[in-house]
C-alpha cells in the first residue's frame, strides 16, 4: 500500500495509561538515585507539574470547544499571548528594559493573531477560522515559538547597547539618527532571533520532502524525529501526505510570527533605550530580578520573620511557664518541710 491507512480511530486513554507512562519517570528517578545524580526530586516535581498543567489545560480547552463561542476562543488566544509574554519577560529574559512587558505583549498580539487568522482561514481552509479545536492550538504554537525569537532579539539589542555604548554614541555624535546608529545592532539581533526557526525549517523541509516522495514512514530511519504537528496528525488518522502539508503550513506561519514579533519587539526596545533626543538611556536597562519575583521574595522574608518571631514568643512563654512551675514546686516542697 502506498498510503498509510487507519482502520480505526486512536485508542481511548485512561488514567491507568498515564500511570503506566509515569513508570518512565520512576525509571529516571531510580537511575538518578543509583548514579547519585541528585535529580530525582526534579524529575518528580516536573512530572507532577506536567500532569497538573495539562489536566487543567485539557479541562479548559474541552469546555471552550463544547461552547463553540468565538469570544471564548478570542479570550483564550489573548490569555496564551499574555502567558507567553510573562514567560518571556519574567523567566527567560536576564536583561530587560522599561515597559518591556507591554511592548512584548503588543508585539506578540500583533503577530500571532493576524497570522493565525490568515493562516487558518486561507492556508488551512478552515471555516470558520476560529474553530476552537484548531485555532487555539495554532495560536499556542505561534506564541510558544515567538517567545524564543523575542527573547533572543531583545536580549541581544540590550546587551549590545550596554557593551557597545561608545560605538553607538560615536555614530550619534557624527550626526546619525538613532535608527541609523542602531541598524547594525538590530540586524545582528534579528539574525540571531530567526536562526533557530530557519534551522528548524531546513530540517522539517527535508523530512517532508522525503515523506512526500516515498509516502512511507520507513524513509525517515536515521533521522532525528518526526515533527510534533505531523506526529499528532498521523496519530489522529491523517495520511502522511496531509500531515506533511500541514506541518509545512504550520512552519511557515511560525516563521512569519517569529519574524514579525521579533522585529516589533526590537524596534520598541531601541526606541525605549535610545530616546528621541538621540541619547542612550542606560538607566532604562535593568538586569535585576523581575518585580514579581522580588515581591515574592519580600513576602516570603516577611512571613519567615513573623513565623520566627512567633516561634520565639511561644518558646519564651513555655520557658516562663516552666520557671513558674518549678518555683511553685520549690515553694510547695519548702512549705512541706517547714510544716
Amino acid at each position: 500500500m502506498n498510503t498509510l491507512e487507519r482502520v480505526s480511530g486512536p485508542p481511548t486513554l485512561t488514567w491507568a495509561n498515564v500511570g503506566v507512562g509515569f513508570a518512565f519517570i520512576v525509571f529516571n528517578v531510580l537511575v538518578s538515585a543509583t548514579l547519585r545524580l541528585g535529580e530525582g526530586s526534579a524529575f518528580l516535581t516536573a512530572a507532577i507539574r506536567c500532569v497538573v498543567q495539562l489536566s487543567v489545560m485539557g479541562l479548559v480547552l474541552q469546555r471552550i470547544i463544547e461552547t463553540d463561542s468565538p469570544w471564548a476562543v478570542a479570550g483564550i488566544a489573548v490569555l496564551l499571548n499574555l502567558l507567553g509574554t510573562f514567560e518571556a519577560v519574567a523567566n527567560k529574559s536576564k536583561i530587560r528594559h522599561t515597559f518591556m512587558f507591554i511592548s512584548v505583549l503588543m508585539s506578540m498580539l500583533c503577530s500571532t493573531i493576524p497570522i493565525s487568522i490568515v493562516g487558518s482561514r486561507w492556508a488551512m481552509s478552515t471555516q470558520p477560522f476560529w474553530k476552537p479545536d484548531q485555532y487555539i492550538l495554532i495560536v499556542g504554537m505561534l506564541a510558544g515559538n515567538a517567545i524564543s525569537g523575542v527573547v533572543i532579539a531583545v536580549s541581544s539589542v540590550l546587551q549590545q547597547l550596554y557593551t557597545d555604548r561608545d560605538k553607538v554614541e560615536t555614530y550619534l555624535a557624527f550626526g546619525a539618527s538613532r535608527f541609523e546608529a542602531c541598524t547594525p545592532i538590530a540586524r545582528d539581533a534579528l539574525r540571531l532571533a530567526l536562526m533557530p526557526t530557519i534551522s528548524q525549517m531546513r530540517y522539517v523541509s527535508s523530512l517532508c520532502h522525503r515523506l512526500l516522495v516515498t509516502d512511507d514512514l520507513t524513509s525517515i530511519i536515521g533521522m532525528i524525529s518526526i515533527p510534533g504537528t505531523m506526529t499528532g496528525a498521523i496519530l489522529g488518522g491523517s495520511s502522511v501526505e496531509q500531515a506533511a502539508k500541514l506541518q509545512m503550513i504550520i512552519m511557515f506561519m511560525i516563521s512569519a510570527a517569529t519574524a514579525l514579533s521579533s522585529i516589533a519587539a526590537t524596534v520598541v526596545a531601541l526606541c525605549v533605550v535610545v530616546d528621541s533626543d538621540h541619547r542612550i538611556r542606560i538607566d532604562r536597562i535593568h538586569d535585576h530580578e523581575y518585580v514579581l519575583w522580588r515581591a515574592r521574595n519580600w513576602i516570603v522574608r516577611k512571613i519567615a520573620t513573623v513565623v520566627s518571631a512567633l516561634a520565639m514568643s511561644i518558646a519564651r512563654a513555655f520557658q516562663a511557664h516552666n520557671r513558674d512551675t518549678e518555683e511553685d514546686d520549690t515553694v510547695g516542697e519548702t512549705g512541706s518541710l517547714l510544716g
